[in-house]
């Protein structure tokens, strides 16, 4: 039987003492107050949804290939938010500062979790491309923010039916958790009160998921490494 990496490395500890309880109780008070990529794979048929890139990185089959599809969004969110700390946009709050870099921490927290997690099936570090946000800018970076948490949340959203591995599976949901919590500040930073609006949120009440072919094409035009999600199960 195959070992459980989670199990040997004790990934949940290091998730949380990846953040001080100042940090993390300061961001939740917040994020319940405005209350929130972008992941895993979504659930789709390979003939009709799965990305017809079949050159490039290798994200693996299984549930290594779902644990390495998350690991390549938490990349890419880890690096965003990484650029939004050390170029910070003009008119920036002391409020909004303390709190991305809540949301930066997280992110980080995420991608080492999915790093060790996998072991030596890790992909590697992947090119980002980021030329077209202006850091500078608030619209800009907050919107691009947007994009990348709802993704996030939907992704994940569509990840349960694919996982095999019931660790994998409470794993996956806790850190969904937090990325709701991200999107929801976000969003009622671009517009107060749209923390949980019909765009993301439908009629019974229930988040949105997305296909791997929706969550590449969106992720896509971030990274420059070309990804190949065609070994993942469906």
């Amino acid at each position: 039987m195959a070992k459980n990496p989670l199990s040997e490395i004790g990934m949940i500890g290091v998730q949380e003492k990846s953040i001080s309880p100042l940090s993390r109780r300061k961001f939740l008070g917040i994020g319940a107050a405005a209350s929130g990529l972008i992941m895993v794979a979504a659930a789709c048929s390979k003939s009709d949804d799965t990305p017809t890139m079949s050159t490039g990185v290798d994200l693996g089959s299984g549930d290594i290939g779902i644990l390495n599809y998350a690991y390549a969004l938490e990349q890419l969110e880890a690096a965003f938010y990484t650029q939004v700390i050390a170029s910070q946009y003009s008119g920036i709050t002391a409020s909004e500062t303390a709190l991305l870099t809540d949301i930066r921490d997280h992110e980080i927290a995420h991608r080492e979790f999915f790093k060790k997690a996998i072991g030596g099936s890790a992909i590697g570090a992947l090119e980002v491309n980021f030329s077209a946000i202006n850091f500078g800018n608030r619209d800009s970076v907050l919107s691009t923010a947007k994009a990348f948490e709802d993704l996030g949340v939907s992704a994940y959203n569509g990840a349960g039916r694919l996982i095999t591995n019931p660790d994998y599976l409470v794993l996956a949901g806790k850190i969904v958790s937090v990325e709701a919590r991200h999107a929801a500040y976000i969003r009622d930073l671009i517009s107060n009160g749209s923390f949980a609006d019909n765009t993301v949120i439908d009629a019974m009440g229930l988040d949105k998921s997305r296909t791997p072919t929706e969550v590449l094409t969106i992720a896509g035009s971030y990274v420059k490494t070309k990804i190949n999600a065609s070994n993942l199960p469906s």
